[in-house]
């Protein structure tokens, strides 16, 4: 449809709450949003002579078509609104995103938790808290807990290493409980994890209430050692609290936000209390717009509930977004209690705000610069590229393979001109044989086309604006051939080529045409350094594989023990020189190894350590 006719549709629409969906030619949905007034909301995209900042306007000249469904309540609105915007991840709609590498707590699922700070979240099974833009923060925070509780900080792995060996230095000195000891017992050790979790989620008032009570409880039952350990605690944690000097809130559990924009970007500045005390600072920066209250509106549920943000029970802005109400029952809603969302007219909270305020002006100053470099650069790719706007988001992929004829493909992302960690993906091929770098880019490319087709979340749910393969015209024309009659079939395709010193020399498309980069200098260092974390990325993989083939042939040469043996000791112990430590008993409990198995096992390791004995005392 014309920009006239999408008007003409949205004329007739009702005066009534509900959620709109916008979609572009190819029927993908681009941008959602919710309206008191269908009518009035949807009319004004395209009623000419409407002013709009840029960001809008690159999607009204994208939208084709329009879907409007109709609510009962602005409430009922906004629920379906932020479902559609998690089920659709529409290009136009903001990305709570900014350029900082993320840290988190990691709680290890065990029979005795670990807690860590790590700053890239693994699909390994443990719980993660977070993210947190400030690493240091994250460390102080899990030393600060380690220390309270008294979490043992070795490598032993508990139960296998209980009574094997003497305490600790940490154990003499009182800053580890000594597990390895065998006092405390599985139940005792987990209860006292919670805590330290309790601690770190949700501050100090909080987790000395709840130990307070743990105290009292444990004296009543004449369990003095329990409540002398809990009273312990609870003087370790307020010795630290005294010790730290912060801005504070008035309110325990809070999170204060500002607003600040320009002529052509936006930061949200996010200040987040716990326990009264400052605990973490988060900006989000939106380019290419100036609309504050729309992005107000749009950007506090999608934080609260997109992502299972912790909601706090009180929520500071500098302003309330239109709906105010109906979000405050639905943050109540989905916490479990009453969310306060107010703006502070006087006293500390009020000053709170200005310190948000002024720390998103702070970080604007400091991105104009960098983001005109980083634009600047994508648009002169673009126009190198003959593409119809700059690229956003970026794709590359490189294969790496050795010697047995394996291969693995590494894929990394490039969003607004930086690296996108958190989109980086990694491939094992599993069709092709042998080596052949044509097929397995083939196949990559169609596997990431596929995850696309199935509707799949976070980056293999994003269409790439372009894709940037390592290699000559032979592995762009396999991508293309590959691609070809899927939804990326659209997507803009070139090959990163490299000269006789394996530096990057230029791009070239299927049909062989080059294009040198060395006369371009902005583009030039910038497909360079995607070409080296390509290459990066994917020998790193490599490497790693071969790593664990290695494990794998160690453990394969026992006889009796195949490759479904292998695979179940390494998922349970993770490494060889786990298994080789664990008892006979411990080897059989592993899900999927038999009691042969892990006989033949156990006397394979211990057999070599016999040998290797009776060698040395010979």
């Amino acid at each position: 449809m014309t920009k006239r006719e999408l008007w003409e549709k949205a004329k007739m629409l009702p005066l009534l709450p509900g959620v709109y969906i916008i979609r572009d030619k190819a029927e993908e949905v681009i941008y959602v949003g919710k309206a008191k007034r269908l009518r009035t909301r949807v009319s004004q995209y395209f009623r000419e002579g409407v002013p709009h900042d840029a960001k809008v306007t690159k999607m009204i000249a994208h939208a084709f078509e329009f879907d409007v469904i109709v609510t009962q309540s602005e409430f009922e609105a906004l629920v379906l609104e932020c479902s559609q915007i998690k089920q659709h991840q529409p290009k136009y709609n903001i990305l709570l995103k900014d350029d900082k590498g993320y840290s988190y707590v990691r709680v290890t699922k065990e029979a005795y938790p670990r807690i860590s700070a790590v700053l890239q979240k693994e699909d390994d099974g443990a719980d993660y808290i977070g993210p947190y833009t400030s690493n240091f923060a994250v460390r102080e925070m899990v030393e600060t807990a380690s220390n309270v509780f008294r979490l043992p900080r070795c490598n032993k792995k508990f139960p296998q290493d209980i009574g094997k060996g003497r305490p600790c230095l940490n154990a003499h000195i009182g800053l580890c409980m000594a597990v390895c000891g065998g006092k405390i017992s599985e139940a005792a050790y987990q209860e006292t994890v919670r805590s330290a979790v309790h601690l770190i989620r949700r501050g100090q008032a909080d987790i000395l209430k709840l130990l307070r009570q743990r105290m009292e409880e444990a004296a009543e039952r004449l369990d003095f050692e329990r409540a002398a350990l809990l009273r312990d605690q609870i003087a370790a944690i307020e010795k630290v609290s005294r010790g730290q000097k912060v801005v504070r809130s008035e309110v325990d559990e809070q999170d204060v936000i500002g607003f600040v924009g320009t002529g052509s970007a936006v930061c949200a500045a996010i200040l987040r209390f716990r326990g009264g005390r400052l605990v973490d600072k988060r900006e989000f920066l939106f380019h290419d717009t100036q609309d504050i209250p729309a992005l107000r509106e749009e950007f506090l549920p999608r934080y609260y509930l997109e992502d299972n943000e912790f909601i706090p029970k009180s929520i500071a802005i500098d302003e309330l977004p239109a709906g105010a109400a109906e979000l405050m029952q639905l943050l109540g809603e989905t916490r479990g209690a009453k969310v306060r969302l107010y703006v502070p007219q006087r006293g500390d909270t009020a000053h709170l705000v200005e310190m948000a305020r002024t720390n998103a002006v702070e970080r604007l100053a400091r991105e104009s610069g960098r983001y005109a470099r980083e634009q600047k650069h994508l648009d002169a790719l673009g126009a190198l590229l003959g593409l119809p706007e700059p690229p956003k988001t970026i794709e590359s992929y490189d294969i790496s393979n050795w010697g047995d004829g394996t291969s693995v493909a590494g894929m990394v992302v490039f969003e607004d001109g930086k690296p996108k960690k958190s989109g980086y993906r990694r491939f094992r091929m599993k069709t092709v044989a042998g080596t052949d770098d044509y097929a397995s880019m083939a196949e990559t490319l169609a596997r990431r086309a596929g995850e696309y087709e199935k509707g799949a979340k976070g980056q293999f749910g994003i269409k790439p604006d372009l894709l940037l393969i390592d290699g000559g015209r032979g592995q762009v024309a396999a991508v293309r051939d590959a691609l070809a009659g899927t939804a990326l079939s659209g997507v803009p395709i070139f090959g990163m080529v490299k000269d006789d010193k394996h530096r990057t020399r230029g791009l070239v498309s299927a049909e062989g045409g080059e294009i040198v980069l060395a006369m371009h200098k902005g583009v030039f260092p910038f497909v360079t350094s995607i070409q080296d974390e390509t290459h990066r990325w994917a020998n790193d993989y490599r490497r790693r594989m071969q790593k664990g083939k290695a494990y794998s042939s160690t453990l394969q040469s026992i006889p009796g023990v195949g490759p479904a043996t292998v695979r179940a000791l390494l998922t349970h112990f993770k490494t060889v020189t786990a298994v080789r430590q664990a008892s006979e008993q411990e080897l059989s409990a592993a899900k999927g190894v038999s009691v042969r198995a892990a006989r033949a096992v156990y006397a394979a390791f211990h057999d070599e350590e016999t040998d290797a004995g009776s060698e040395t005392d010979g």
